[in-house]
């Protein structure tokens, strides 16, 4: 397949490319990250692969995955007392010396440094995991009353971290809502075995044993068991690491092209592009285009725009980059096909700094090093050693949500809502438990750039 790219664009990528000692007459083999999972132990060389399956490999590759092993989440021995910090700043700071103390720690004992990152969930202990639970517990309640409901509250949480969600939500039904949690069925699907076994080691050394909670080390793109019962499916800080394709533009004619990273002898890489062929970003197109008719991707200029570049000399022939969320997609897929009567509670970032430029939709590739976070420009960077995140554009994931999971048999359970952070947390959370002394509240003023999509 050619490769298509206008000339002063091509240039300018060349100047910024590593010189490569690769063989271009080499042939590369085409792979998937399943089929990587199953046959690397090292990052492979000579190989092609779409840029879901690249990012996908690069996070969780059970051999040399981020996820697997560089990643670590923040989660203090125990819940903040709020009500001691003078401040919002006090507390970060008090934080602050806390992180670099674990960091140090992890440094001194490990010939090679391990990535931290922090979550609401962990940093808000237990009354982040509380409001949710309150939601849980009072849409529950309504749906019994409204007899769309009258079976076990069901709840499967999806990418379970550090088992602290889980134990935070079944920790306040026990103690808040007694009836309601012993008939409660907890289940925590998690992708990651190192997470999965530490998130049972939490829960068997937790002072305060659930016996109705299990977990399953699965992914959730994977999962293929029916659950025809009502239920709550909680998902947070889920979508921002599942993977993306990247898709460019035709000028002339729209047409999207997809990307493949291709993986040279000497492990440098090079993005080249195809007519969309994949089943799966052509059923993300399509279905885009049904459930939320008057988008149009920031990618793809307006006509007289692309009329007008056309008539430059040497303007390149497909547009920037546009990153697209297939595995969220297929996320969704999911729960409409297995889960076809639940409620979702899922949270996640709508906008990020230091992204990638230049691309719509763009993740955040970052590291860490020797204490400071060191962003990147691309995605084509060392599997295993960068956090890839995006940001979920709500508006548009609200309309393919409601088109694929509130038809047919679900369409009595209602149209889902998205709300910010803020809205949540002022409805649902016990705000005076976070409050600083000063009347500053990070449960209100944090992770501002976080919304949910309700159910």
């Amino acid at each position: 397949m050619p490769t298509f790219k206008g000339y002063l664009e091509t240039l300018k990528e060349i100047m910024h490319m590593p010189l490569t000692t690769a063989d271009p007459e080499i042939p590369a083999r085409r792979v998937t990250a399943d089929y990587c999972a199953r046959h690397f132990k090292t990052p492979p060389r000579n190989v092609t692969m779409l840029t879901r399956d690249f990012i996908s490999d690069s996070l969780y590759n059970p051999a040399y995955g981020y996820f697997s092993k560089q990643a670590l989440i923040f989660s203090p021995q125990k819940g903040y007392n709020f009500g001691e910090f003078r401040d919002s700043a006090d507390f970060l700071s008090t934080m602050g010396r806390q992180y670099e103390e674990i960091e140090q720690e992890l440094d001194d004992v490990r010939s090679i440094p391990r990535q931290l990152w922090h979550t609401p969930t962990e940093i808000l202990k237990p009354w982040y995991g509380y409001s949710v639970a309150r939601h849980i517990a009072q849409q529950y309640a309504e749906d019994r009353k409204n007899g769309v409901h009258n079976g076990p509250l069901v709840i499967y949480e999806v990418g379970g971290g550090n088992g602290t969600l889980m134990l935070n939500i079944l920790d306040y039904l026990r103690e808040y809502e007694p009836d309601m949690y012993n008939q409660t069925e907890y289940n925590l699907i998690e992708i990651s075995p190192k997470l999965a076994r530490q998130q049972l080691s939490r829960h068997a050394s937790s002072s305060t044993l659930h016996g109705n909670a299990r977990i399953i080390n699965q992914s959730i793109l994977d999962w293929d068991k029916h659950e025809n019962r009502p239920c709550f499916v909680v998902a947070m800080e889920v979508i921002d690491n599942l993977a993306h394709d990247v898709v460019r533009y035709d000028y002339q004619t729209d047409t999207p092209y997809q990307a493949l990273v291709h993986v040279f002898d000497d492990g440098e890489f090079e993005e080249i592009y195809e007519q969309v062929y994949d089943p799966l970003i052509r059923e993300y197109l399509a279905t885009r285009a049904q459930a939320a008719k008057k988008y149009r991707s920031p990618a793809q200029s307006s006509r007289l725009y692309r009329k007008l570049r056309s008539q430059l000399p040497l303007a390149p022939n497909l547009t920037r980059a546009e990153f697209v969320p297939t595995h969220a997609f297929r996320f969704v897929q999911v729960l409409g096909k297995h889960f076809p009567r639940h409620r979702i509670v899922l949270s996640d970032f709508y906008k990020l700094p230091d992204t990638v430029p230049n691309a719509v939709s763009a993740p955040v590739v970052q590291t860490r090093f020797d204490g400071t976070m060191v962003p990147c420009t691309t995605y084509l960077v060392q599997p295993g050693w960068f956090d890839i995140f995006f940001p979920t554009d709500f508006e548009l994931l609200l309309q393919m949500y409601n088109h694929m999971c509130r038809t047919g048999a679900s369409a009595p359970l209602g149209p889902a809502r998205v709300c910010s952070q803020r809205e949540f947390a002022r409805k649902y959370a016990e705000l005076s438990k976070t409050a600083t002394r000063s009347g500053e509240n990070p449960m209100l003023d944090f992770y501002e750039n976080n919304k949910f999509l309700l159910s």
